[in-house]
């Protein structure tokens, strides 16, 4: 960064309307709700995690973890408590609530159903109670909130079949999308072409997580085989130009999640991560938190490191920050509403700054 580089707080970037297209709604739970829901339920917690202090520790919160299989432990944590409809409302209001407060205005989280059954929820009970969540979060601080249904890599076909059956069912009420979440590694998203098909067959827009635990390969088959509209994470799309011009090209957006990045060993460090190339080449770039628990992060701070980082103006932001408004999963005349609300709002925001 040039040495008369200066930066701006990260209060400032709070004031800022945000999106939020890649939150998992079970790696967003307060600390503070996991260990009331694990008193409540009656729910053993691992070894020697008792208060907010031990159990952050235990949980590596905001650590580097070295891969994305040692990262993904920590929702063996979130999810004991995570099976009755109770807790995912509440989860699910809370997880809204502390995004409203950071002026995030437009929201897609991001579950796999099929995880919160231990307990005898049935598959639509677990659909309505976070869908229940994020109305009231609604109603109450004004956020709008829509739900994407996660098939998992390494769990079976035959089950992220039935997540996009639900997804086909949930379609136009309150569920906006389709996405393969969990260990990319030896697990390759054509394995999973049967909920794809199924879910594009119904016109429900798909997301897939590729190019972070695995090569631009799955970034290609991702869209080539399963027919993405989006891309999670997308870190090594830079290792193909080909490839990297043709997601320009298609205006295929990338829902970059720095910290958490780095987080599961995907990038070396934040200033090595190529969401600032992408932006430079025109790539339809997306800001996101992932986790906001596990990652310990929020939208704004993810903002804030791009701009002290990696040196992004506030001009780059406010890119950003439309980029996630045209790429959210809604309709054309609703993105179109929200475009012109936030660009007025953004020129409130001095470029200079």
């Amino acid at each position: 960064m040039p040495s008369s580089f200066t930066t701006f707080p990260l209060e400032l970037i709070e004031k800022l309307p945000k999106t939020d297209l890649h939150v998992h709604l079970d790696g967003s739970l307060r600390l503070s709700t996991i260990l009331d829901l694990a008193e409540k339920q009656q729910i053993e917690l691992p070894a020697n995690t008792e208060g907010e202090a031990a159990l952050r520790k235990f949980m590596h919160l905001g650590e580097n973890c070295g891969s994305l299989v040692e990262y993904l432990k920590a929702f063996d944590v979130t999810l004991r408590v995570m099976q009755t409809s109770d807790a995912l409302t509440r989860i699910a209001y809370e997880l809204a609530e502390d995004a409203a407060k950071e002026n995030v205005r437009y929201m897609e989280v991001r579950y796999a159903p099929m995880l919160h059954t231990q307990k005898g929820l049935k598959l639509t009970g677990v659909v309505e109670a976070v869908l229940e969540g994020l109305r009231s979060a609604h109603d109450r601080f004004g956020i709008e909130s829509n739900v994407i249904l996660c098939g998992i890599r390494n769990v079976s076909p035959e089950s992220s079949l039935e997540m996009a059956e639900l997804a086909v069912a949930y379609k136009g009420r309150g569920v906006v999308g389709f996405d393969l979440a969990g260990a990319e590694y030896d697990h390759p998203a054509k394995h999973h072409k049967a909920a794809f098909q199924l879910v594009r067959d119904n016109n429900i827009n798909v997301t897939i997580h590729a190019g972070e635990a695995y090569g631009p390969e799955s970034i290609a088959q991702a869209i080539h085989v399963c027919g993405a509209h989006r891309i999670g994470h997308g870190c090594r799309l830079r290792e193909n130009g080909d490839l990297l011009h043709y997601v320009n090209d298609h205006r295929i957006p990338l829902e970059c999640c720095p910290s958490s990045n780095v987080q599961t060993g995907a990038i070396r460090d934040l200033q090595s991560h190529p969401l600032k190339l992408y932006l430079s080449l025109g790539l339809r770039v997306t800001v996101n938190t992932d986790n906001r628990l596990v990652t310990d992060t929020s939208v704004s701070r993810e903002l804030w490191l791009c701009h002290t980082q990696l040196g992004l103006s506030m001009r780059d932001l406010k890119q950003i920050i439309l980029n996630g408004f045209k790429s959210a999963f809604l309709p054309f005349h609703v993105k179109q509403q929200y475009l012109r609300r936030v660009s007025e709002e953004l020129r409130g925001f001095d470029d200079g700054v």
